[in-house]
């Protein structure tokens, strides 16, 4: 990313939604990156950004070593935004008091306009109420010199304060949270209306951005790309393409743990509609030979990442022999959301949730450099950029499918017969998907086969087979789900097919589990 653009900075305390205010600030056109606030001096001082946001968090002010923003931010002279915790810890460290055991206040509520501001314009006017998402056990009980409060709720006398004259707000509630139907708005006036910063954060120029950056780290070297045959994986490829043609060879490793006609249609994109270099890996018998009795999943995770790694290594290998050089570089589509965690507090989730990827760095042994052209970007601006590459639609909307394919959609051993049996049904359960029309409103859907075994009757026989899974969630921003709700025409559809036409399934169950507002995990 240039210097060219504005920058924000966001100081994360711990809030499982601090991304989602990432997901505002870019959707309002501004560039902006998170860290934790133990390293936010630092990377003020690098990034220089023209504005501050601080998040919430699971800590309470009072207490003894809560966390706190850097004397920096406040010196600097930038406007500021405090979300929650970010909101006390800015009250407390201007001057301000903070309580705890006050009434603590989690869930839906309404705010009251008490004045005018530019961070209400266009959406709060003085006298008028809104609803706002809350979650917070603290409570400002004495303002810090220069604030006045612009907005309460019955049970947060200060849910909105300011100091206008420096440009420092504070937010009980979540605007970042769809639950805030404003919060979006908010946001947006605060890093323009406020802060002006400029609306320069587009896929258009990042996609010329990231051409010089690739050609700036890999110069005249070699590079070859790990297929996935998800949308990550292929914006990368393309992306790197684009930039370097001919030194990139694209590795596709059909592992044999592919959705039905993933393989070739992976293959025909790559070799027909952008004539980039691929070699196709068969490599399934290696894969399922190496997973044959394990039922840990992390065990299974990190099998499939060894085995990942085994693959790219010979594959680099065989192309240099062709004499033009030896690759130097692996590329892969690791998003935004990866690199945050695996940077966060105490090591960060992705140290068991995304133990299949290779965020930070490969394995010693590997004689490769990692490129990683989409570090910068969400899910939802892969899609933007894949639009703006020319990749087809209907591959750039494909539902996200992780590194490890099925196997993590097979709780227990994983065998070649459970694999027919789960392809067979999540292919039935995606077409009736698409034949309803339903398939761009659900940002994923699939099935699973679950551990389980039930006595059933079909016909005039007693059966004793498989439970399927069906899964399918809405999200805004692919951090936040909530269940697809089929009517139970559509559910009865799909459990019928599956049941009479996938030999080895006799009950079908629906999955409605929901995660509003907290991070899901998309397998």
């Amino acid at each position: 990313m240039t210097d060219a653009h504005d920058k924000l900075l966001i100081v994360d305390f711990g809030s499982q939604v601090t991304q989602l205010i990432a997901r505002r600030v870019r959707e309002a056109g501004v560039y902006c990156e998170i860290v934790p606030f133990q390293k936010a001096d630092e990377a003020f001082r690098a990034l220089k950004p023209k504005a501050v946001i601080l998040s919430g968090g699971p800590a309470s002010v009072p207490d003894e070593g809560s966390p706190r923003a850097p004397d920096i931010v406040f010196q600097s002279g930038v406007p500021v935004l405090g979300i929650c915790y970010g909101q006390m810890t800015m009250a407390a460290q201007l001057g301000g008091k903070v309580e705890s055991g006050h009434h603590r206040e989690f869930g839906r509520a309404e705010v009251e306009a008490l004045a005018s501001s530019p961070l209400f314009e266009g959406c709060w006017a003085p006298g008028e109420s809104h609803v706002v998402w809350m979650s917070h056990g603290d409570r400002i009980t004495a303002l810090p010199p220069g604030f006045a409060r612009i907005g309460v709720s019955p049970n947060a006398p200060f849910a909105v304060i300011a100091d206008e004259k420096r440009r420092y707000y504070g937010l009980m509630f979540h605007p970042e949270v769809v639950h805030t139907p404003d919060g979006a708005k908010l946001i947006d006036n605060f890093v323009h209306g406020v802060a002006g910063l400029k609306r320069d954060w587009t896929m258009a120029a990042f996609r010329r951005e990231a051409h010089e950056a690739i050609r700036a780290e890999v110069g005249k070297s070699r590079v070859i790309c790990g297929l996935s045959g998800g949308v990550d994986s292929s914006v990368a490829a393309v992306l790197i393409h684009e930039a370097i043609g001919d030194q990139l060879t694209c590795v596709f490793v059909d592992h044999g743990l592919m959705r039905a006609n993933e393989g070739v249609e992976v293959v025909r994109l790559f070799r027909d509609h952008f004539n980039i270099p691929l070699v196709h890996v068969e490599a399934a018998p290696e894969f399922l030979g190496a997973l044959a009795g394990v039922s840990d999943p992390e065990t299974k995770r990190k099998t499939i990442g060894r085995l990942f790694i085994e693959t790219f290594d010979r594959e680099a290998a065989k192309i240099a022999s062709d004499g033009r050089g030896p690759v130097e570089f692996l590329a892969q589509g690791t998003l935004y959301p990866d690199v945050i965690e695996s940077v966060s507090f105490t090591g960060g989730p992705s140290v068991t949730i995304k133990s299949h990827h290779n965020v930070g760095g490969l394995p010693e042994r590997m004689k490769m450099r990692l490129v990683e052209p989409l570090r910068e970007l969400f899910k939802d601006e892969v899609r933007a950029l894949g639009v703006e590459l020319g990749l087809p639609p209907a591959f750039v909307g494909r539902h996200p499918f992780p590194g490890p394919g099925l196997a993590i959609r097979i709780p227990g051993e994983i065998t070649p017969e459970k694999l027919d049996i789960l392809r067979k049904a999540d292919a039935i359960y995606l077409e009736e998907i698409r034949a309803a029309g339903l398939y761009d409103q659900i940002w994923q859907a699939f099935a699973v086969l679950l551990p389980v075994r039930t006595v059933g009757v079909m016909g005039d026989g007693r059966t004793y087979d498989h439970v399927c899974a069906l899964r399918a969630v809405t999200s805004s921003d692919g951090m936040t789900a909530d269940f697809f709700p089929f009517d139970m025409a559509f559910l009865g559809r799909a459990a019928t097919r599956i049941i009479n036409e996938v030999k080895g399934i006799n009950r079908v169950v629906y999955d409605v589990t929901s995660k509003p507002p907290g991070t899901i995990e998309w397998e």
